[in-house]
């Protein structure tokens, strides 16, 4: 689905922070992305376009440790929402910059620890196409403290929750407006030392197949395939460890 505009609140972009000379590469044999570098004005950001759609970005890895994903949520104001996040528990991990004239972001942690980040569009919107094989369609929390999640993002993006309780599991949806734009679960019990993160998804046309395909390019499995509500889901790790969920929607 070609998509153009995003409330706020809503997921509008996602990045991979990584080893630029490898991390992009397994995606693009992965998911049939052409992989667009932006070049030394932007530290090597990379831009991932699947046709004429921009669905995904790569960056530096900032920190030390496994690279990972991140979830940028749309603002019309990054400083309101920058003091939002303060007064709601929250921790300003790096305070708003402007991205040359792409817009402004910032990047923060929420109570228990899980960071995301925002986006104040300027020239660069966020993603062109969404919920077709091999763009982003969803983002997920994992966290130790469903409630203070629930208050926290309430606060900052006037989430409200919609809970259900499928196969014995809680699971929460953020939704703007009745329209569900993100999930939400506690820690799996056979993972208690997972910390607070958020997860994106992308859709696939068939999932075994990709994970198949993931591992062939010296990925991993992280959760067998298996069929759930929206679809076939699996979770993976690429070559250089970054985690990833990947689903073939039962509705697109």
């Amino acid at each position: 689905m070609k998509k153009d505009t995003f409330r706020p609140g809503e997921p509008c972009w996602i990045d991979c922070g990584t080893d630029l000379t490898k991390g992009p590469s397994f995606y693009a044999d992965l998911f049939g992305w052409t992989i667009v570098g932006l070049g030394e004005e932007a530290g090597g950001y990379a831009l991932a376009m699947l046709g004429d759609s921009q669905v995904a970005g790569f960056g530096t890895q900032q920190n030390p440790g496994t690279p990972h994903w991140s979830v940028y949520f749309r603002t019309d104001d990054v400083t309101k929402t920058s003091e939002l996040v303060a007064s709601s528990g929250g921790t300003v991990l790096m305070a708003p910059i402007e991205v040359m004239d792409a817009g402004h972001m910032a990047v923060f942690a929420d109570p228990t620890g899980a960071a995301f980040s925002i986006w104040q569009p300027t020239e660069h919107v966020g993603f062109g196409e969404i919920n077709a094989p091999g763009t982003y369609c969803w983002a997920e929390l994992t966290t130790t403290d469903l409630d203070a999640a629930k208050r926290f993002y309430g606060n900052v993006f006037g989430f409200s929750t919609k809970a259900s309780d499928e196969d014995t599991m809680a699971y929460v949806e953020f939704q703007l407006d009745g329209e569900s734009v993100g999930g939400m679960m506690l820690a799996p019990e056979a993972a208690p030392d997972m910390p607070p993160c958020w997860g994106v998804y992308f859709a696939v046309e068939d999932t075994d197949a990709t994970v198949a395909k993931a591992i062939a390019l010296g990925g991993a499995t992280m959760v067998a395939p298996m069929d759930i509500p929206p679809g076939r889901f699996a979770g993976c790790a690429d070559s250089l460890g970054a985690v990833f969920n990947v689903i073939a929607l039962a509705t697109p």
